[in-house]
């Protein structure tokens, strides 16, 4: 009696939560106001609010789309109309995880869909959400109804301030061809990397679980993985009128597990009625909306990029209501990753797949999509060395991350080099061969790492820089290998003592270290075959600081070489 209790409620919130929005707001300092102009509305306390675009108004709002190449891009479609058929993608404005006027700016995408024969269009009938996507039927078509043409599609996801702790608020848009009647979007957001493969009208890579990620929880009711998740939006004659969340789940979830990052709304919707898995509507825990969203006004400015329509004119204004907006906090709804599985650094989707439907109901025939696209994806560290071969002897090689994020924090190490700097922060300096490896977090708060890279230094003891230089004015190296070589390679030192040693013979090999009093320390004695090899000794800590003698027994040779000791 108790579920049934509660399911009546989530079913009644449900009911309550689905109102006409008229009223343009700002959230997270974005816009939410059925516009791409950023400065027009700054909302109560705000004069200024960011956007997915700017005309230049005065402000101190930004813009979050990269905007590159706009310019040529509006010419080619002057002058080559076939360019008005293919699609367009465009990133953020800024590097992912961007502190920018305080706020955590995380990702953004812009998405031209494509036009005439469209290969991202829904075949008629069994298409549906819910369904295994392995299942879907894409095919080659002219167009589809008007309402359901998606044009372009936009996305963007901030938190709230610079912290992990602020709420995370995920924006979405997209301009659709027909404005008459209701009209019915998914924004669909996935853990795995699917994928459309065009050539064969079929999605790949997508969850095990048919189809999709499905969410898990402990006997608690929390969160031990998350899945997939889908935003369904509908939109009528004044604007957004409903919005709807949905996360897959075992069926049995619903009944059987009391979430505490969120509340069940009350229904689930899979392939077939006997399928193990679904979407369930899920609710805030807490009461109050969690969701905005407005569509455009007449003559509303449609962008950089300007709108390329279905008969392939190319406007630069939008048609009331043809530009749809709406924002989610997702945070309150408990699908933010600090949230729902305590660690804000987690990913709370990887790929984002937009699509719409012919009616309100969930289960309803799907039309037209796009994508899906990647989302999330920072730049993950990738290191090199400005000096990657030391030639003859050690110096100093300078390991740096190529573009870092000012948002992550890196830190390396090593087991057999040296570091000449501190270990933490975007570059190093290193004065010894050896293997280093920078670990990445995308914030300082993070606890687990997001990206590791490793960059190798090696020396060649057995080389020299020739004094004449190549056609392209580099320094070239010259190799010695016909004599017997042995190189201090590093002195003073502090921990380790590293030999070069080249012979061009198989023989023994002795190194001896005396004080300078004639007393022998350390003596290591082995075989070495032609070629070379690198010789490592550790200074023990009882050793002081001062003079020592090094000597090296190569065959009938000698060699011997003062090496100074500071730690």
């Amino acid at each position: 009696m108790k579920k049934a209790v509660l399911f009546f409620i989530y079913c009644c919130l449900t009911i309550g939560l689905s109102a006409q929005i008229t009223t343009p707001i700002t959230r997270a300092g974005f816009e939410v106001d059925g516009g791409l102009r950023a400065n027009l509305f700054g909302g109560p306390g705000i004069s200024n609010g960011d956007d997915w675009y700017t005309d230049g108004a005065a402000g101190s709002g930004i813009f979050v789309i990269d905007t590159t190449g706009a310019h040529y891009i509006n010419q080619l479609y002057l002058t080559n109309p076939a360019t008005r058929m293919l699609p367009l993608f465009r990133g953020m404005s800024y590097p992912q995880f961007s502190l920018v006027n305080n706020r955590m700016l995380i990702d953004a995408v812009f998405i031209r869909d494509h036009h005439g024969a469209d290969s991202t269009t829904y075949g008629a009938g069994s298409n549906k959400n819910g369904m295994n996507p392995a299942d879907w039927a894409p095919v080659f078509v002219q167009s589809v109804p008007n309402k359901n043409d998606i044009l372009d599609m936009f996305m963007h996801v901030r938190r709230e301030g610079a912290n992990t702790t602020d709420s995370l608020w995920l924006f979405g848009g997209v301009s659709l061809e027909g404005t008459g009647g209701n009209r019915y979007f998914d924004f669909e957001m996935y853990q795995t990397d699917i994928y459309y493969e065009r050539s064969s009208l079929t999605f790949k890579g997508y969850g095990p679980d048919e189809g999709h990620t499905a969410w898990q929880f402990d006997a608690l009711g929390n969160v031990t993985k998350a899945g997939d998740i889908i935003f369904t939006a509908e939109y009528g004659g004044s604007g957004l009128s409903n919005l709807e969340a949905r996360i897959w789940v075992d069926r049995s979830a619903v009944t059987t597990v009391s979430p505490v990052a969120f509340a069940w709304g009350g229904s689930i919707d899979g392939g077939t009625g006997s399928s193990t898995y679904g979407y369930a509507n899920i609710l805030p825990s807490t009461a109050g909306t969690f969701y905005t969203g407005l569509q455009c006004a007449d003559n509303t400015w449609a962008g950089p990029f300007g709108l390329v329509r279905v008969d392939n004119s190319v406007v630069t204004q939008y048609e009331a209501a043809q530009f749809l907006e709406f924002s989610v906090n997702l945070s309150k709804l408990g699908v933010d990753p600090l949230v729902s599985v305590g660690d804000a650094c987690k990913m709370p989707f990887r790929r984002i797949l937009v699509k719409s439907r012919t009616s309100s109901s969930f289960s309803s025939e799907l039309k037209d999509f796009v994508g899906p696209f990647d989302f999330f994806r920072a730049p993950m560290a990738s290191a090199s060395a400005d000096i990657p071969l030391f030639c003859g002897t050690t110096g100093i090689s300078t390991i740096s991350v190529a573009t870092p994020l000012l948002t992550s924090l890196y830190t390396w190490s090593t087991s057999d080099g040296h570091f000449a700097s501190d270990t933490i922060g975007p570059s190093v300096s290193v004065d010894q061969p050896g293997t280093y490896i920078v670990s990445q977090l995308l914030m300082d708060s993070c606890g687990s790492t997001y990206a590791k890279d490793t960059v190798v230094v090696t020396l060649d003891p057995f080389c020299t820089l020739l004094q004449q230089k190549d056609e392209r004015g580099k320094f070239t190296l010259n190799r010695i290998p016909d004599k017997r070589i042995v190189k201090l390679l590093s002195n003073p030192v502090s921990h380790h003592l590293r030999l070069g040693i080249g012979t061009p013979f198989t023989e023994e090999m002795v190194v001896q270290i005396y004080d300078m009093n004639g007393r022998v320390l350390l003596q290591e004695k082995t075989r070495v075959t032609s070629g070379s090899v690198l010789v490592d000794l550790p200074c023990p800590v009882r050793w002081n600081n001062g003079a020592y003698i090094v000597k090296v027994l190569l065959g009938p040779q000698v060699f011997s070489e003062k090496m100074i000791l500071t730690r």
